[in-house]
């Protein structure tokens, strides 16, 4: 029982941070509306192979996450419900299982004190609670990675002589699961990541012999059998398209220039890992500096593999999204677990690098504390009780975890800006973020919509943000003003919700028809995928014409 307590209390921690807000926040465009809304058309249609957006094919990532959440509605829901937890239960069991596989992993690598640290640090991260709520690829692919990484970093402790356990055929399996899982997930994201580690390894031991234990040839075919009947599956389904659009419109536009305007400069994910990693971010500067020092420990070494030629290719790739980093924090979270339970830990707090990064970190936490304030204000219609204790705990993980790291007191630190972040992240996606309605437009027009009371499909003129197809349904038209009015026109009692740039076309439309509609709700709100302030409107036709 007493080998399975940090398990239990991983778990817990993770549940904790995970689970509140799970049901209540309203699917975010573009990207989790998207995999929420194919997902649940593979169980509408029975097509599993191929992936869509009403009509739309989606060709640029495989079908694994979709897979995860459509087999979640399946068992836990059904395909007409508007509620988004079942998508989400894939992700937040992902990174669960990313948090406890670090620990596992991170046992053999720095100690168990150090790794259960660890592992508490990476599942209480701001990027990786956030993707745990999010329907998305990327916690999913964290789990592959650190099931992948940590297997291979189980070989890697053997051929230099640091393990007294061997690993075996089990490991080996491990790693090319994760593999084969992996390019299911997101391509070759898990390989990719994998090969930079051994490489960079090798390279630097000048020995490629010991990747040999992984028994690689038996190992690919293992990893081919998982992930190769979908890909030919859906090349003979797409007649090839999907390769072309995942790689030629999607990989490579990203490697060539900022793509979709998500660009950056080199060192963006330095600086934003201050924010991505927070909390543990307190606690950077500190290991970074000692992982140098101690570079020739293997499981130094294998950390700063794992991390290094990753982030330096991220850097240099031109489309930069702030989650790209994500698959390189686990290694991040045991080099601070190592450096906070090593005996040099007091000494390494006292740097004066360490002491001017926790200056910037006390003040980024007082800036997200009175972002928080800021944002009830502004999209939320006032500061709630609730939304004002995260905001105050917020700002008491900063001012109490700086004064303990400047006391030289790292691993109380750790403990309460975990505990403190924890109650900032539970409050905020349970209380705060719901209440957000002039962010949620999707939501307010799917309420109004409800109070109509029709069953036929609505048509949507500009608004055409994915989570407003998902909360209305599949069959929802997205169109222009004069396809609205048409639609409008046509079928008896039939909604048409139309936004401002579309309104005029809509109306003179409906008035060449020689009819008139009825407005039965304005709704105003802010178009965050957009970044602009919009007006919808939700007609119907006039009950008193022809």
């Amino acid at each position: 029982m007493t080998a399975l307590r940090p398990y239990l209390a991983l778990g817990l921690l993770c549940l904790v941070l995970y689970v509140p807000g799970m049901a209540l926040v309203p699917p975010l465009d573009r990207d989790e509306a998207r995999y929420a809304q194919a997902s649940r058309q593979m169980v509408e249609t029975g097509d599993w192979v191929r992936i869509y957006f009403q009509d739309e094919p989606r060709l640029k990532k495989p079908a694994g996450v979709y897979w995860l959440q459509a087999a979640a509605v399946t068992l836990l829901s059904d395909a007409a419900s508007p509620k988004m937890w079942p998508y989400r239960l894939p992700s937040l069991l992902a990174a669960l299982a990313a948090s406890l596989m670090t620990f596992y992993f991170g046992s053999f690598l720095i100690g168990r004190e150090g790794a259960f640290l660890a592992a508490a640090l990476l599942g209480g991260c701001l990027m990786l609670v956030t993707e745990a709520h999010l329907a998305k690829t990327d916690a999913v692919l964290l789990a592959c990675v650190v099931a992948a990484q940590g297997a291979l970093a189980r070989f890697y402790q053997a051929a230099r002589g640091t393990t007294t356990s061997p690993p075996g055929w089990g490991a080996a399996l491990t790693f090319w699961a994760a593999q084969g899982l992996g390019i299911l997930v997101k391509g070759p994201i898990v390989p990719f990541l994998s090969a930079l580690t051994y490489i960079t390894l090798s390279l630097a031991d000048r020995d490629f012999r010991w990747g040999l234990r992984l028994k690689p040839l038996p190992g690919l075919v293992f990893a081919a059998a998982i992930a190769a009947p979908w890909f030919h599956a859906i090349s003979q389904a797409t007649k090839g398209g999907f390769m072309a659009q995942s790689v030629g419109q999607d990989l490579i536009p990203k490697l060539l220039g900022g793509q979709e305007s998500h660009g950056g400069w080199p060192g963006y994910y330095l600086v934003l890992a201050l924010l991505t990693f927070w909390p543990a971010s307190l606690f950077l500067a500190p290991a970074l500096h000692r992982a140098w020092a101690e570079r020739r420990q293997a499981a130094v070494r294998f950390c700063l593999a794992w991390i290094g030629p990753l982030w330096l290719v991220l850097e240099l790739t031109p489309t930069k999204l702030p989650h790209y980093t994500l698959p390189t924090y686990p290694a991040l979270a045991l080099l601070v677990g190592a450096t906070l339970t090593s005996p040099e830990a007091q000494g390494l707090l006292k740097g004066r690098i360490a002491r001017a990064l926790c200056g910037v970190w006390i003040v980024l936490g007082l800036a997200l504390a009175g972002g928080l304030v800021w944002v009830m204000g502004e999209y939320g219609g006032g500061v709630s009780a609730l939304g004002l204790l995260a905001a105050l705990s917020a700002a008491g993980v900063a001012g109490l975890g700086g004064w303990r790291f400047f006391t030289g007191q790292g691993q109380s630190a750790a403990s309460v800006i975990l505990a403190g972040a924890g109650l900032t992240f539970v409050l905020t996606f349970s209380a705060l973020m719901p209440g957000l309605d002039a962010l949620w437009l999707s939501r307010s027009v799917q309420d109004a919509v409800a109070k109509a009371g029709t069953s036929a499909p609505v048509a949507v003129a500009e608004y055409h943000e994915p989570s407003l197809v998902f909360l209305l349904g599949t069959a929802t038209k997205l169109t222009d003003g004069a396809g609205a009015a048409a639609h409008v026109l046509g079928e008896p009692g039939a909604l048409a919700v139309v936004g401002g740039r579309e309104d005029e076309a809509f109306q003179a439309a409906i008035a060449q028809a020689n009819n008139r509609v009825e407005t039965l709700a304005t709704l105003e709100g802010f178009n965050y995928s957009r970044g602009r302030a919009t007006v919808l409107r939700l007609y119907r036709r006039a009950k008193d014409t022809p």
